[in-house]
């Protein structure tokens, strides 16, 4: 069975979402309540034609913890059409990086044919095995175009990709702006909902349900974004899978669909060297907290955008031209993170947990603190013990996802500055 691969996580499916109780401790973690495991997809990112790896950040890049790349993300690939040499070369940088392809076909613009012959000479003539495919980007941005064409093109494109090889997955619809509110969830000139009217046509064929969200800047009349926007936009991300899930159940009336974020920033702009634009320090932390929300959620992948970008292009990238961005950092932090999710909750303003089993026992928690100020909690622990000092790796404006001295959380609080992301590998017995 072609999803035998993705229902892994269907487990977890029952468990998303989790928050603290009534009556819990301030930070509580439960390391007898498995979530599952976590899809090594959601370190994912998108990487295009018109982005280029520089040589002096070769090693980085390699070094990156990207797990998925999309290609071409973004825009470009509804206006042109890849070529044999394009698909060659994404599949070198992706092998590179360790990281699983994924690859989106011409929608606007292009055939059933066209995309048949891509599928055609990358798992057949060239045996890449690509098994993520998606089928154009964004199509209620495209002009004079509705629901029904997208429906109906998108089909008939399916079909003919599968013909070629049956056991591709298929990503859809790849909408923007998807926010889980349906008042504001982006609809066609008829008022028609795109995701749901594209799950009634074509649940059937879909393997993985995706969205795309960019929060910033709200208007173009007023683009300027700062920190305490970033703040508070970061619970929304905690609504967005549960709706899309609650979606798929009421339109197609099935609990396995895994579902995806693969373009995700806090700007849709190429904005750069703002307090909160992707390029800064805070971008970087506000978007730990949202990674470990997607996280908790059961998202089967998470595409940055994107992995570089010069700044001419904005801050997206993970990678500039000739530096690491903050963001980039994150990911090297969630590298260290675990495998298997288990149950964590904070009650604390601003300050978010996550935690997760590694496969050697370890117990890795990811605090976020989005707040401006230093925050101090006892860490309550169930179903296991700590058994000695744990190991403390920092994002802050004073540290670099570096490790500090060890910390032995057994003699007092978890204390974590102002605006940081701090990783702890404690040591437990069970």
């Amino acid at each position: 069975m072609k999803r035998a691969v993705i229902l892994l996580l269907c487990p977890l499916l029952a468990l998303v979402s989790a928050v603290g109780a009534q009556g819990e401790p301030a930070l509580y973690i439960d390391v007898n309540r498995s979530l599952g495991p976590i899809s090594p997809y959601v370190y994912g990112a998108n990487y295009g034609p018109l982005q280029t790896v520089p040589l002096d950040l070769a090693d980085e890049a390699q070094q990156s913890g990207i797990r998925f790349l999309r290609f071409p993300g973004g825009r470009w690939g509804d206006l042109n059409n890849l070529q044999h040499f394009h698909i060659d070369m994404f599949i070198k940088l992706a092998r590179q990086l360790g990281a699983e392809p994924s690859i989106s076909v011409r929608l606007e613009g292009g055939t059933p044919e066209a995309a048949a012959e891509l599928v055609r000479y990358t798992n057949i003539e060239r045996g890449y095995h690509v098994r993520y495919w998606a089928i154009g980007n964004e199509p209620n941005l495209f002009d004079d175009y509705t629901t029904e064409d997208h429906n109906r093109q998108w089909r008939a494109i399916a079909e003919a990709m599968l013909a070629v090889d049956p056991t591709i997955l298929l990503i859809g619809p790849d909408t923007s702006q998807y926010s889980g509110n349906p008042a504001t969830d982006p609809r066609d000139s008829l008022g028609r909902d795109w995701v749901r009217e594209f799950l009634r046509a074509n649940g059937d064929l879909v393997d993985i349900v995706a969205v795309h969200r960019y929060p910033f800047p709200r208007s173009m009349a007023n683009p300027v974004t700062t920190i305490d926007d970033l703040r508070q936009n970061a619970p929304e991300w905690s609504r967005i899978l549960p709706a899309l899930r609650a979606v798929i159940r009421e339109t197609t009336g099935r609990e396995d669909l895994p579902v995806a974020i693969t373009e995700a920033n806090s700007h849709w702009s190429k904005s750069i060297g703002g307090e909160a634009t992707p390029d800064s320090l805070y971008n970087a932390i506000w978007w730990a907290d949202v990674l470990g929300r997607l996280i908790r959620d059961g998202a089967f992948i998470v595409g940055y955008f994107d992995f570089q970008s010069n700044p001419s292009r904005g801050g997206w990238g993970l990678l500039g031209s000739y530096e690491v961005r903050p963001t980039y950092y994150t990911y090297q932090l969630y590298q260290r993170f675990g495998t298997e999710l288990v149950y964590a909750a904070s009650s604390i303003h601003d300050l978010s947990l996550y935690a997760a089993l590694r496969q050697d026992g370890v117990l890795t928690v990811m605090v976020v603190n989005l707040g401006d100020e230093p925050q101090a909690y006892p860490l309550t622990l169930d179903g296991a013990t700590m058994t000695g000092p744990a190991e403390v790796w920092r994002l802050d404006a004073e540290h670099r996802a570096e490790r500090l001295d060890d910390l032995d959380l057994r003699d007092g609080p978890l204390s974590v500055p102002g605006q940081s992301v701090t990783l702890y590998l404690i040591p437990i017995t069970r």
